[in-house]
């Protein structure tokens, strides 16, 4: 009989142990609520349009002051103060609980880098390497490319791709041909330029010319282009992967 109620009081406590786990206690609710920084969801929104916190509590029906200590963290809303603020934002109360998207920040230390030769052209005038061939999804591509000194009337290989580009003159003299446009850049000198017209590049200093490139991959509106003979086709280029890179550097890297 005793071990009988031993182990219904056994059954017991062990059911009070699963009631108490599944309970939310409030210390918990708080620490989850602290991690949704939900204050300082609100103070951005806020401060992206612009407006006071008086200004915020006029179209809410809150008062500043409670804003302010909202802000910071020093009280936690009600769904339906959520709802009021959510309202002027035109946001939806998911917003205030969702994941916060890992802001991306990516170092390209110099000894990682691979230097990559010009193709279609022996030998190459230029070399070029990827600042960027490990961030996925990125919207522009910059290289550091060093163009070498030519001798003689030297006619340099055109190319053509999508998006634009700029270029920046670190050192030497780089002259730029550009549809029917030639110029010659000196050190400190840039140059931003609609990409689908043939262009290229020629080192006319004695040394070999540096140049910081940042190719953007904007489309362009459909349109008849004209590709000049010894000219390179859309997309034509080098043909190489930078070390680490993914599909999308290979295909920016041949564009360029």
């Amino acid at each position: 009989m005793e071990e009988a109620k031993a182990a219904m009081s056994e059954r017991a406590e062990v059911r009070s142990e699963e009631m108490q786990k599944t309970q939310a206690d409030p210390e918990t609710a708080e620490r989850f609520i602290a991690e949704k920084r939900i204050g300082e969801r609100i103070r951005r929104l806020r401060l992206k349009k612009s407006m006071g916190l008086v200004e915020l509590g006029k179209h809410t029906g809150l008062s500043a002051s409670f804003l302010s200590q909202l802000e910071t963290g020093r009280v936690v809303p009600t769904l339906r103060n959520l709802a009021r603020i959510a309202m002027v934002f035109s946001k939806d109360l998911s917003y205030f609980f969702e994941t916060e998207p890992t802001a991306m920040f990516r170092v390209h230390r110099h000894k990682d880098r691979v230097r990559l030769p010009q193709t279609g052209v022996e030998p190459p005038t230029y070399t070029f390497e990827s600042l960027a061939y490990m961030v996925p999804d990125r919207h522009m591509d910059p290289y550091f490319a060093e163009f070498m000194p030519q001798a003689g009337s030297f006619e340099p290989k055109a190319h053509v791709h999508q998006g634009f580009e700029f270029l920046y003159v670190l050192d030497g003299e780089l002259q730029l041909r550009h549809g029917e446009h030639n110029c010659t850049l000196e050190t400190g000198d840039a140059v931003y330029f609609d990409a689908g017209t043939p262009h290229s590049y020629l080192c006319v200093s004695k040394k070999p010319a540096e140049a910081i490139i940042v190719t953007m991959h904007q489309p362009l509106p459909a349109q008849p282009l004209r590709t000049p003979a010894g000219a390179q086709k859309p997309g034509a280029g080098v043909a190489a992967r930078a070390n680490g890179g993914d599909e999308r550097s290979e295909r920016a890297i041949k564009e360029f």
